[in-house]
């Protein structure tokens, strides 16, 4: 038997794969980008991030005054005004009294005397008005302040 040797067949050329041209990427990255950035704009941009407006100011509603029991034996005579937004025609005024009577009953004299702590109760009884009227109330005054 006879052995014929097959020539060697030329090596042929591996078929090129066409290489995806990395512009179109490019391309469809920045138009991409680009309507995010608008949805963002539209959605979340600057008229849906800024700062909620002020309300306007409205009558001012003075409470009679009550009397608070301190602690030792002291007592405070506090009266206040509650400024309404524009929008309030009219409030009950028992939950703003029922708020000062719980922030203030029971404190030392010197913490309801002191110009400084007295400043903080009356900007934490503001926001607890405000929170409890839902907005209706903008600010708390106080009209009478007596302590003994």
């Amino acid at each position: 038997m006879t052995v014929t040797q097959m020539p060697p067949t030329p090596a042929e050329p591996e078929a090129e794969v066409p290489k995806k041209s990395k512009k179109k990427l490019l391309i469809v990255v920045v138009v991409l980008l680009l309507l995010g950035g608008g949805a963002y704009w539209k959605f979340l941009g600057p008229a849906a991030a800024s700062e909620p407006e002020e309300p306007v100011p409205g009558e001012v509603v003075a409470l009679d005054p009550i009397q608070v029991n301190l602690a030792a034996d002291h007592y405070l005579s506090i009266g206040i005004a509650l400024q309404l937004t524009e929008e309030a025609y009219e409030v009950d005024g028992s939950k703003a009294l029922d708020a000062t009577i719980e922030l203030f009953s029971g404190r030392p004299l010197a913490e309801v005397t002191e110009e400084k702590r007295r400043y903080g109760l009356k900007k934490k009884l503001s926001k607890e008005v405000e929170e409890l009227y839902e907005g209706k109330v903008m600010k708390v005054y106080f009209t009478e302040f007596v302590t003994q």
